[in-house]
């Protein structure tokens, strides 16, 4: 990179780190100002402007907040006020929006479930909100159908989109209240600091916690990546992604902060996909996980290229794919981060370099309280100075778990932590550098290079040890992704009997033109011998994600290479004849025993 490039790419830093304090200065945890006086601002500029596009209706800013104001006396009439949670369960549509602006007009709290749960884990979705009441869309009554006769303390339904049985109408419920204004005296005395939603992790490795979003941490977020993405009222936000996460409930609505709109599906589909960026004239679109693999992989179509997209934001754009989505659909700019729900590590690959997830320059290293620090993979914990005590720093392209320094005086530096009090202190890292500070735990691992960009790794946990050598299931599955007819690729070690540490395996969606026969000359290639795929299993169907499109593991680890409980083919690596094998009952059985060596 040429002096010039390099001074180009400083001063974009600085400028949209300027933006983004410019949109936040003033907000802090005492500041008498909500979401809800976001939305009101709008109102009273642009009324009439579009807020919201979704399917063939066009929904005003006005309409936006007319629609809160139903929700907020819907609500009031039910005995809900500050601080009392109220459960949604839908679908994408604009309505989803209007409920919890709508409770936070009166100081109430939003707990957004994810729509995929059913059974026990919405049973305990539901619990830990401590809400009275749900709303729900009708189209997911057979999922609230599930859980409703096991809850410990049973919550009054309202369906909304249709009928449910055992809900109450809220469609009626709703109409008869006015359109009228909330008056702002309605949530004095609430401030930035009160809690306006509850966001849930994944639950990808056990059941879901329910964070605690402030409406600074809400707002903060919207700014940032408005900020980031220089966002103005022309805009247009494309969202495929759930509204009850924070991707897609949140961090896309930045757009709203400078008035612009959002342009929002129901749910993700590949065919539609660039049908809609086009339809809707969307400038920016959000991203999450493997979104952008599956758009890849679909055929080619008349719109993928006809959008006036400008710019795409979001995290997980794998490095192996990431230029040839770039190039495939035309797309300007692509703005990478990398940053949890509840989180104070945010960072924010501006400079588009392929596989990073963000940068911080040296000059600005004091100023940020991200730190990556050495950690032992297998008691999955940091290593400290026996010494000191203390944790130890990561070198230059070392991987160490991402942490952040808590500063409650602050405001981007705060971890607001979760429901149960039990859950947070796991994520506090105490006595770190020094006797009495306190890092968030992202569980992630990250490296860092000379030039201050930041690359993913692996989760903690996915991540193993084979052979005494840490394994990163994520740039093995980046090998196996680029190999001719592997579609997806999903990397997790095993226990092979009494061998120490886990063996690699791989889940693959493969197609017709997959060789199995050459892909140990691939592998071999590309990496070294301990972090090879011993076992392989050739999905049938389609990889399991989870709703923010993130591959599940938790299944695949427990059923391991035991043909008893896999279904799909199986294949072990045959070391000495150097080939992939079908693996079968008799040398599952031999090699569980030790009796044939890996």
């Amino acid at each position: 990179m040429g002096f010039l490039d390099t001074l180009r790419r400083e001063v974009g830093y600085l400028r949209t780190g300027m933006r983004i304090n410019a949109r936040v200065k003033g907000l802090g945890p005492e500041t008498p100002r909500t979401t809800a006086d976001l939305l009101e601002e709008w109102v009273r500029k642009t009324p009439d402007a579009p807020a919201i596009f979704f399917e063939d209706r066009v929904v005003t800013w006005k309409d936006l907040d007319q629609g809160a104001a139903r929700y907020a006396r819907w609500a009031m009439d039910r005995g809900i006020g500050k601080g009392d949670a109220v459960a949604i369960l839908m679908e994408n549509r604009p309505e989803y929006i209007m409920a919890w602006f709508g409770l936070h007009k009166i100081g109430a709290v939003g707990a957004l479930i994810n729509t995929n749960l059913t059974a026990l884990p919405l049973v305990h979705s539901l619990g830990i909100s401590g809400a009275r009441h749900l709303v729900l869309g009708a189209e997911l009554a057979g999922h609230y159908a599930s859980a409703a006769d096991r809850l410990e303390s049973p919550l009054t339904a309202w369906s909304t989109g249709g009928a449910a049985p055992g809900t109450e109408d809220l469609d009626a419920a709703l109409a008869e209240k006015s359109p009228a204004p909330i008056p702002r005296t309605f949530r004095d005395g609430l401030t930035a600091g009160d809690k306006a939603l509850y966001v849930y992790t994944s639950g990808t490795t056990g059941m879901p916690k329910a964070a605690n979003i402030s409406h600074l941490r809400m707002q903060m977020m919207m700014h940032a990546f408005g900020g980031a993405a220089n966002t103005t009222s022309a805009d247009i936000m494309y969202n495929v992604l759930p509204l009850y996460h924070s991707a897609g409930g949140i961090a896309a609505l930045g757009v709203f902060t400078n008035g612009g709109a959002l342009a929002l599906r129901r749910r993700f589909s590949t065919t539609h996909f660039w049908e809609d960026c086009v339809r809707y004239k969307a400038t920016l679109f959000q991203y999450i996980g493997e979104l952008c693999r599956y758009l890849l992989n679909a055929p080619p179509g008349p719109s993928d290229t006809a959008h006036v997209l400008r710019l795409i934001v979001g995290n997980g754009l794998r490095p192996e794919i990431w230029q040839a989505f770039q190039d495939r659909f035309r797309i300007p700019r692509i703005l990478e981060f990398y940053g949890a729900t509840e989180g104070n590590v945010a960072l924010l690959n501006f400079s588009g370099k392929p596989g990073a997830v963000g940068r911080i320059p040296g000059y600005m290293k004091k100023r940020m309280p991200v730190r990556l620090v050495k950690f032992d993979v297998e008691n999955e914990q940091p290593v400290r100075d026996p010494a000191t005590g203390f944790c130890i720093e990561c070198g230059v392209n070392e991987a160490g778990e991402a942490i952040g320094r808590i500063d409650p005086a602050d405001p981007r530096s705060r971890f607001d932590g979760y429901s149960k009090s039990s859950e947070t202190e796991k994520k506090l890292l105490r006595d770190v550098f020094q006797k009495g500070d306190v890092y968030f735990r992202t569980g992630d691992l990250l490296k860092q290079d000379a030039e201050g960009f930041f690359y993913f790794i692996d989760r903690i946990g996915d991540t193993f040890r084979w052979k005494g050598e840490n394994v990163a299931t994520s740039e093995v599955a980046e090998v196996l992704s680029v190999y001719p007819g592997v579609r997806e690729a999903n990397v997790y070690g095993v226990k092979v009997g009494a061998l120490e540490g886990r063996a690699g395996m791989a889940a693959v969606v493969a197609g017709p033109d997959f060789d199995l026969a050459g892909l140990t000359a691939h592998l071999e290639k590309q990496l070294p011998g301990y972090a090879r795929p011993l076992f392989l299993r050739c999905l049938q169907g389609e990889m399991e994600i989870t709703g923010t499109f993130k591959h599940r593991k938790v299944e695949l680890v427990k059923e391991g290479f035991d043909p008893s409980l896999v279904h799909d083919p199986l294949y072990w690596f045959d070391a000495g004849a150097k080939t992939y094998r079908p693996l079968d009952p008799d040398t599952y059985l031999k090699l569980a025993s030790g009796e044939v060596k890996l």
